[in-house]
């Protein structure tokens, strides 16, 4: 099982980390969608958004949702039939 890191929490089994920056609120976003799509752009970072403080939603940009999917699927055509992580 992978599972990432959110802001410190050194429990995890991956270098995925998503870094405090990184984290805001989903009526944040609502109200300044543009400027948080710039940033989704520019560092090709996603960003998770918090309700009432408690982790609710990952958002990013489609091209690093293509490359995360390009990843898996390469990743998957690497490891033989029927045999797993």
């Amino acid at each position: 099982m992978i599972r990432s890191r959110i802001a410190g929490d050194m429990s995890g089994e991956t270098n995925a980390m998503i870094k405090l920056e990184d984290i805001g609120s989903l009526t944040d976003f609502a109200r300044n969608t543009k400027a948080h799509l710039k940033r989704l752009k520019r560092t090709g970072r996603p960003e998770l958004l918090t309700v009432n403080g408690k982790a609710e939603v990952v958002v990013q940009s489609a091209s690093a949702y293509q490359r995360l999917i390009d990843s898996l699927e390469k990743l998957n055509r690497k490891q033989p039939e029927g045999k797993t992580r």
